[in-house]
């Protein structure tokens, strides 16, 4: 696992260029936040060295300046979307990111609901948040949005949503995933700001597209094959390039939205808007920290893999449509990657081919790859973990971790006492035995020993996991695929 990111030099980087921006307009500024704050595994996974949590640690330095803004989109609420890496749902994040802003004694001030059209559910998180004791404001659709500017920049624009009451000059929106309506929100207040004789000014922090990179580059395809569900495209910035002859990557949404933001800076000062490009408005500095283009690249191209696989698995799961998966295609092959290009992959197809039943595979730090089969008593990936676990602490395979005389006991309590149908330890009641092991068995606390040393490796299945398992492995740190099928053919999958 190659470094191919300076994160140190990022986070000085990225903390004076914001610095810099909130100077520059003085008074007050809203910066919109995309990406994930606290958690940006994408980013880690695709700039190797990158931190997930290095934006919350830049936004730390300001807090006694900085108010946070959430924003959540009504019809994510509708849908019950999920957050793919932690599988829980856009309104149950919004309460997660509140406890975790407040971990790092940061303020928020308020939540969003956009595109609020009376949608049941949207309306009864709103209730729930206010018995929670915060602050709700409702936007609104705008008809013609973004191409009707007169529209837009009006009392029956902009001007219907309610106006979010700020106490800080820095106002950081984020939101718990893409596509909410953080620019949205921060152009409303802009023009509600103005109406109150408030100067302010609007920046946007985002860390993909890297903008410096070739369009084509495998980083921004990753991000690409991430938003795939979304319909988001990288292009390159023609306000930028007519602008300063340079070309830059952005995204669609943002080249689209752009007119609306140079008329609203137009119309509010009276003057020239401050940005000539939607490059511009981004405060990204992260392509001028990549330090080993090839591990970056190599990062990526697994990436899109990772999206591939898990869009087809939410086709099967009917979770989407499955349009993704054909867009995902034609990003692994602009980079030159395919299903082949995975040794785990072929290893546990290889596995499951000569036992007739489902196998686990997992590629560990050093290059090393761990087949976990199905037996009488594991599932493979029960089987696959306590042996990576055995190969990490060194331990010889032929040790028994954990003995019949232990697994047993448990597969009679799932089976004759709690209704469960599959005898097989799943990865939690694994770690659980062997935690109780490791009391008593040097061995098995060695083994304990290693699960930190998973954190980051891939792992696949020929089968979709349990939801058990899946979470597990997640918390674990691991990066998990599968093949888009079920083990059996019951229509009620846990």
């Amino acid at each position: 696992m190659r470094i191919g990111f300076d994160n140190d030099k990022y986070l000085k980087l990225q903390s004076e260029h914001i610095i810099k921006r909130i100077e520059e307009f003085g008074g007050k500024l809203y910066l919109e936040f995309g990406g994930k704050l606290f958690d940006d595994y994408h980013a880690s996974r695709v700039l190797p060295g990158f931190q997930p949590d290095s934006k919350i640690r830049m936004l730390t330095k300001l807090r006694d300046q900085a108010e946070i803004v959430i924003v959540i989109n009504a019809s994510d609420i509708e849908k019950n979307k999920l957050r793919g890496d932690y599988g829980i749902t856009y309104d149950q994040d919004v309460l997660r990111l509140i406890d975790a802003f407040r971990s790092f004694d940061l303020y928020v001030g308020s939540v969003v609901i956009a595109q609020y059209c009376g949608q049941p559910a949207a309306h009864a998180f709103k209730k729930r948040l206010n018995a929670l004791g915060l602050t709700v404001y409702l936007h609104y659709p705008i008809e013609g949005y973004p191409g009707d500017i007169d529209k837009i920049v009006s009392d029956d624009g902009y001007g219907r949503n309610q106006y979010i009451k700020t106490t800080r000059p820095l106002v950081v929106v984020t939101a718990p995933g893409p596509g909410s309506g953080k620019m949205a929100t921060c152009l409303s207040q802009l023009y509600q700001d103005q109406k109150r004789g408030i100067s302010a000014g609007y920046a946007k922090f985002e860390t993909f597209p890297i903008w410096n990179l070739p369009l084509k580059h495998p980083v921004n395809a990753a991000y690409e094959a991430a938003t795939a569900d979304l319909n988001d495209v990288n292009m390159i910035d023609p306000f930028h390039l007519e602008a300063y002859g340079v070309r830059a990557v952005n995204y669609n949404r943002d080249v689209d939205v752009f007119p609306v933001l140079h008329a609203l800076f137009e119309r509010l000062t009276g003057g020239e808007c401050p940005y000539k490009s939607p490059t511009d408005m981004g405060v990204n500095m992260a392509g001028f920290c990549i330090v080993d283009d090839d591990a970056c690249q190599e990062a990526s191209k697994r990436e899109i893999l990772r999206r591939f696989f898990a869009a087809q698995c939410s086709a099967v799961r009917g979770l989407s449509d499955g349009q993704d998966i054909e867009k995902i295609k034609l990003l692994m092959n602009m980079v030159g990657v395919s299903e082949d290009n995975m040794p785990i992959r072929a290893a546990a197809l290889r596995k499951a081919d000569e036992t007739g039943e489902p196998a686990s595979a997992i590629e560990l730090p050093d290059g090393r790859v761990i087949v976990g089969k199905t037996s009488k008593l594991l599932g493979a990936t029960s089987a696959m973990l306590l042996d990576a676990l055995k190969a990490l602490g060194g331990i010889d395979d032929a040790v028994r971790l954990l003995s019949p005389s232990i697994i047993e006991p448990v597969q009679d309590l799932k089976v004759n006492h709690l209704g469960n149908q599959n005898p097989r330890l799943h990865t939690d009641e694994v770690l659980l035995a062997l935690s109780i092991c490791a009391a008593t068995d040097p061995t098995a606390e060695i083994a304990m020993q290693q699960l930190e040393k998973l954190r980051g490796c891939d792992v696949h299945s020929t089968v979709i996991l349990s939801q058990v398992d899946d979470n597990l492995l997640r918390k674990l740190g691991v990066n998990v695929t599968s093949e888009p099928v079920y083990q059996s053919d019951k229509l009620y999958h846990k």
